[in-house]
């Protein structure tokens, strides 16, 4: 397998993990999607929108080199329109991941200090970022005995064919 192929299926993982936990949770009522648990993010519906909102920013400074802000005064993102958000950065996360070279760096205001990062951490956070968060609203799921999706790198491979 070449570095591109490893990256390419390492993201559209992540892409096929964070869509299956939409399609999941799209169908939960309203009252479900605001439960949450101690030490979580916060409700379902905040941490899915918190995956979103921030992958959204990881693609927008590895492509544009600027961070992006959803208006602080946006309504809620419904789950469909969380959905879409998370298939179009996903997919722009599977085409630039290939992109990036190790050199490749992008300004970040890191604890009030403009400092270069190079956009492979950038990466690695979006992957290892969406992760946490899911295993979090997965947590919360069990917890209202709702049986989460198996979203491990075996059930990817076997429903990959």
């Amino acid at each position: 397998m070449t570095p591109a192929d490893t990256l390419t299926t390492l993201f559209r993982h992540n892409l096929w993990a964070n869509l299956g936990l939409l399609e999941q949770c799209a169908s939960l009522s309203a009252e479900q999607l605001q439960a949450t648990l101690t030490g979580t993010f916060g409700s379902i519906h905040s941490t899915l929108e918190h995956i979103v909102v921030a992958e959204k920013s990881y693609l927008s400074r590895i492509s544009t080199g600027q961070r992006y802000r959803r208006p602080e005064d946006s309504p809620p993102m419904t789950v469909a329109e969380m959905t879409e958000s998370a298939r179009q950065s996903g997919q722009g996360l599977i085409e630039w991941a290939v992109k990036v070279q190790p050199g490749d760096t992008v300004q970040v205001d890191w604890d009030g200090q403009p400092r270069d990062v190079p956009k492979t951490i950038l990466l690695t956070q979006a992957i290892n970022h969406a992760t946490e968060h899911r295993a979090q609203v997965m947590a919360i799921l069990t917890e209202l005995g709702i049986q989460p999706p198996n979203l491990d790198g075996w059930t990817y491979f076997s429903e990959q064919g």
